[in-house]
């Protein structure tokens, strides 16, 4: 059953190209590129207990060491060996910094990380022939074995034809597979029950043969090369990367969506992630419908609908941490648990009646003895 519904879901996901029109692919495209940052920060922050603040930062590294591998000026390497080595640089600064992450914990380690993000964004405006400066770098198209994900070329499948957003479709649903099999593939393995165990108790960890320090360098650098993937992901959908995005408060986003979703859960982070990235471009395209929020270009209304979709997650995450600690992930499991507690619980019987037995005389009082 579970195999049936996989299949099911991919068939549903991989025919949608030919059915929504370029606004919905785009959120999806943005929401995938979401999904796999949202995985790696919930691997190191929701199972190994490590914050951080600085996720905007090693995205940063995987889009802009893409456009730099791949772009001139820059070494113009082909764009697939260029993504690659733009995930692989993303772990490496990951690597960089891990002997950090593997000593300092808590908030400490948060604030560590948040001078990432900073001093990044200084490298981004100063590092004019590297980063393009203020105004950012256009996004060289990806090219895969002589097939072109932008829309210069032709291509009409079915008698629908097919853009950039249709083609990077299929190329974020593989990225976004791989993501999801390698995060579940870590998290049921050792290496799985050893940043829970970390992340529950050091002490603990550390008499069961757990290496503390190794572990959280790992599971930093691991979560590093899943930004740098999302980074890519995010520079092809855009097609254009520019310093102001990767600042703090897409870090903040991030947290959020690991926080919404359910800290610890491949499926949480995921869920968290869509729906912090699809709120506020669908409360843009539907402004001038909704009460309160100020259409783009325009200044009637309260707020913006930017400012509108943060303050509802912001809402989002008061609650969740209320009534669900453990975020949509854990809230949906209770609700099957609990419909798998009534489908096998056991009907009462139809007839309560006790069956007929045999008359048996009552004995006889016993006399009193005199």
């Amino acid at each position: 059953m579970r195999l049936g519904l996989t299949l099911a879901a991919v068939t549903f996901l991989c025919a949608l190209p030919f059915y929504l029109d370029a606004f919905w692919l785009r959120i999806g495209l943005f929401s995938m590129a979401a999904a796999v940052g949202a995985v790696g920060l919930g691997l190191l922050s929701g199972t190994a207990g490590q914050l951080s603040l600085g996720h905007a930062f090693f995205l940063a590294v995987g889009a802009y060491g893409y456009v730099w591998l791949a772009g001139e000026p820059g070494p113009g390497l082909p764009t697939a060996v260029a993504a690659v080595l733009a995930v692989l640089l993303a772990g490496a600064a990951g690597g960089l910094f891990s002997p950090v992450a593997g000593r300092v914990r808590g908030i400490y380690l948060g604030v560590a990380t948040l001078a990432l993000v900073f001093l990044g964004h200084h490298v981004l405006l100063t590092a004019d022939s590297v980063t393009g400066g203020f105004n950012g770098r256009s996004v060289p198209p990806l090219e895969l074995g002589g097939f072109s994900f932008s829309a210069d070329s032709e291509l009409t499948l079915l008698g629908v034809p097919f853009g950039s957003e249709e083609r990077l479709w299929y190329l974020g649903l593989a990225l976004f597979a791989v993501t999801w099999f390698t995060a579940r593939g870590l998290l049921r393995g050792r290496p799985g029950r050893a940043l829970v165990a970390l992340r529950d108790s050091e002490t603990a960890a550390a008499v069961m043969g757990v290496d503390v320090s190794r572990y959280r360098s790992a599971a930093f650098v691991v979560s590093s090369m899943y930004a740098g993937l999302a980074g890519v992901m995010l520079a092809l959908s855009f097609r254009r990367v520019v310093p102001d995005y990767f600042g703090l408060v897409l870090s903040v986003d991030y947290l959020a969506m690991i926080v919404i979703g359910g800290l610890g859960s491949v499926a949480g982070a995921t869920a968290g992630a869509v729906f912090v990235t699809a709120l506020p471009l669908l409360m843009t395209r539907y402004a001038d419908q909704l009460p309160l929020v100020a259409a783009p270009g325009t200044t009637g209304g309260t707020v913006g609908p930017t400012e509108a979709a943060r303050y509802l997650y912001g809402a989002a995450i008061v609650l969740i941490l209320l009534f669900a600690p453990d975020g949509l992930h854990g809230l949906i499991r209770r609700l099957r648990a609990r419909l798998r507690a009534r489908r096998t619980a056991a009907p009462p019987p139809a007839n309560t009646t006790s069956p007929s037995r045999p008359h048996t005389p009552a004995a006889p009082a016993k006399e009193p003895t005199p």
